[in-house]
């Protein structure tokens, strides 16, 4: 009894104590919460340099941006510094034929250089306000769940009619903990974002696929931007009239580097994890959900990058779509491998095991939350087979560009068929747009080989009942030959063609809307998210509202089971702090990785006229010359480091903060094998990838020759003389 006794309490202490790199903090309460364990591992600033809505701190100098990454500023005049890969889809629409500046690269030497980027968007966080209370007044675990969402919709109305801000000012209200908690963010949102500086993609992207999730890296994945404002310097939609941003802070940048052992700060928003999963869960990632897909995404790759290595235009026009595809296709593999190795499974069901142990032993506990346990495995075994056909539906779906066409359209014949004329009238020139944007990064031949290919999956790997009975019987008429299908539907359909489309959107609305419903690839999209919704999405979406009900009490139950953990809540793309020490790591027996790369393994790496290793001539002659300036060290140039600070996507552009909140360097990945930080953080292979900041300003000043960006921006050295 009592060898059972202290086994028990090894492992409820072990879990309470948890990992000190572990976590995605909230920053007002970091005071509270967690300012004396930063110190301990090294912070030299106080919480309330973090945060302060009293003047300004850290925060005023971190963005939204665009809603996907983060991005910091770095200068008295506006200046944004995030990921390459974050400008990315800017940097590609200012891209043609002629100014290729995916390939050379892009630099403002003057504020009237720089370009603007409709639709971009940099969001700052003015205040974040606990409204647990508000929201969820009147709100009972007797209530079934339509009821109490329906409740707290109606309190959340109320809370943003209260909430006091300023005309230019929004309100983002977020649920936390499952929903068992919510806070509301007061923000303010810039329109006028311009264009100010990227390195060429040979720099930005170096490594491309092959070093993409994989460490020792050697990628300056940087871009800049500038925030423009009124002459209030308030919010404005964009003017030629507007003037650069003045922050209420900007971030110094640090001249000293990292060393082993270094405390480090990421702050930004991370997108999304799911860090408190029951264990049935995590097998099912495991062994199915991360499977399938990427085994869609594997032969999507190989038929784009078939494509992309034989014509540039077409390189030009799916950059960007073959690095999102590619991303989460090896982000996914690393998963698995990262989820295997530490054995996450095995120790969720230790967890839980302790957590059963527990709630038995107090009766209260026993009570709220006995059950709940086998419940959850319950849900998760009935929701598997669905998950896998909504991974493939929606996977093979989204990778068809010309289904997604045909989807655009379906929203101009439910005009017609609800409003006639008048509503077909005013829906047409808003399909005429999203498709002509669509339209400029769109090859009909990469589409129909993604056609073929794909929609062979969609047959072959999934039960019989989930597949389209339009496109059974199309592949039969075609003697079941996928190659002869596809070039079927893409002849005798008008939507893949932007010529004959906008021609025929200008006919007579009735004959418009018949032509639709008569071409192949609109029937084919209608019947398939028909056939999805008729066998998956009802039983997938009921048993999902069970699980997200289940999932809502066991992360209450967790709270109030490990009373001495603090927790921190997943990641919903909101302001948070992550922080933890420059480390090396071993990710296998006899491999031990160093903390720091050096721009001599860029010089290994090179390949001329490799699609992915390949280097700009002048950055060869600087490296040759040891031509660093002032960012080099003992004739080496510093280009990336790793260290323990806790991730994710939307976390790509994040400042990587020394000490003293100092910019050290830019985040921009996570190593393969640490990938599963996502929903089983482990310090012993999780690291975060960084820029180090000076081989970002190598590039800005000896490469660019951007001088002009360099005097706008403030260098500080804490080093002992």
């Amino acid at each position: 009894m009592k060898k059972y006794l202290l086994l028990l309490f090894i492992s409820i202490s072990f879990f309470c104590k948890g990992f000190a790199e572990e976590g995605m903090w909230l920053p007002q309460l970091l005071q509270s919460l967690n300012e004396k364990e930063m110190k301990r591992m090294g912070m030299k600033i106080n919480a309330s340099d973090i945060y302060n809505i009293g003047k300004g701190s850290l925060k005023d100098a971190i963005v939204s941006f665009g809603g996907f990454c983060t991005a910091e500023v770095i200068s008295d005049k506006g200046l944004l510094l995030t990921n390459h890969h974050c400008g990315f889809d800017q940097i590609q629409n200012h891209s043609s034929i002629q100014n290729n500046y995916i390939r050379d690269g892009f630099w403002a030497y003057n504020t009237g250089q720089e370009l603007k980027n409709p639709g971009l968007f940099a969001t700052f966080i003015i205040r974040i306000d606990d409204v647990t209370k508000a929201v969820l007044n009147g709100v009972s675990s007797s209530l079934p769940e339509k009821e109490r969402q329906s409740l707290i919709d109606k309190n959340m109305t109320a809370v943003r009619s209260a909430a006091k801000k300023e005309a230019y000012q929004d309100i983002l209200i977020r649920s936390f903990f499952e929903g068992n908690k919510y806070f509301l963010f007061i923000t303010e949102t810039y329109r006028d974002i311009r264009l100010v500086g990227a390195p060429p993609s040979s720099v930005g992207n170096f490594g491309k696929d092959t070093d993409n999730w994989m460490w020792p890296r050697h990628t300056g994945d940087f871009s800049m931007f500038r925030i423009y404002a009124d002459k209030n310097n308030k919010p404005a939609a964009y003017s030629a009239d507007n003037v650069p941003y003045k922050p209420k802070r900007a971030l110094n940048i640090s001249l000293d580097g990292v060393k082993e052992g270094d405390f480090t700060m990421v702050f930004g928003f991370p997108g999304r994890t799911m860090e408190y999963l029951h264990s049935s869960a995590i097998a099912q990632t495991v062994n199915v959900s991360d499977p399938a897909k990427i085994a869609i995404r594997t032969k999507a790759l190989q038929v784009i990058d078939g494509f992309m290595r034989s014509n540039e235009e077409i390189k030009i026009q799916y950059a960007a779509k073959y690095a999102n595809i590619s991303n989460a296709w090896k982000k996914w593999q690393g998963e698995i491998l990262g989820l295997t190795k530490t054995n996450a499974v095995a120790k969720r069901k230790e967890l839980e095991a302790s957590f059963e142990k527990i709630v038995l032993s107090k009766p209260e506990l026993n009570m709220a939350y006995m059950g709940i346990l086998q419940n959850l495995e319950k849900a998760y075994n009935a929701i598997e087979p669905y998950a896998y056909a909504r991974d493939y539906y929606s996977e093979i779906f989204s990778k068809i560009e010309i289904l997604g066409f045909a989807n655009q359209l379906k929203s101009l014949v439910n005009a017609y068929s609800n409003n006639g004329e008048t509503g077909y009238n005013t829906t047409q020139p808003k399909v005429i747009e999203r498709l002509g944007e669509l339209y400029g990064e769109y090859n009909a031949d990469v589409d129909k080989k993604l056609f073929e290919v794909l929609m062979e999956m969609y047959v072959a790997d999934q039960k019989d009942e989930y597949v389209s009975p339009y496109f059974k019987n199309l592949l039969k008429q075609n003697d079941h030959n996928y190659a002869k299908t596809a070039a079927v539907v893409f002849e005798r359909s008008k939507i893949y063609n932007k010529e004959n489309l906008l021609a025929l959107l200008t006919g007579n609305a009735k004959d418009v809307v018949d032509a639709i419903k008569n071409d192949p690839a609109y029937q084919l999209t209608l019947d398939m998210q028909q056939t999805f919704n008729n066998t998956v999405a009802e039983k997938l979406n009921s048993i999902q509202a069970e699980i997200n009900q289940l999932q809502r009490k066991y992360m209450q139950a967790q709270m109030d089971v490990f009373t001495k953990k603090s927790f921190y809540p997943d990641a919903n793309s909101t302001l948070r702090v992550t922080y933890g020490n420059v480390k090396p790591y071993q990710p296998r027996d006899g491999v031990k990785y160093e903390f720091q790369s050096y721009m001599d393994g860029v010089m290994q790496k090179y390949v001329p006229g490799d699609y992915e290793f390949d280097l700009p001539k002048k950055l060869i002659n600087l490296y040759n010359k040891k031509d660093f300036g002032r960012w080099g060290v003992n004739g080496r140039q510093p280009v990336c480091f790793i260290a323990a600070n806790h991730t994710t996507g939307g976390n790509s552009g994040s400042p990587a903060l020394d000490a003293y909140g100092n910019l050290v360097g830019l985040n921009f990945d996570r190593v393969w094998e640490g990938t599963m930080s996502d929903i089983n953080y482990d310090p012993s292979i999780c690291r975060n990838i960084m820029v180090d900041i000076r081989y970002v300003m190598f590039i800005v000043d000896k490469y660019a020759e951007a001088k002009n960006l360099i005097a706008e921006m403030k260098f500080v050295s804490r080093k002992k003389k």
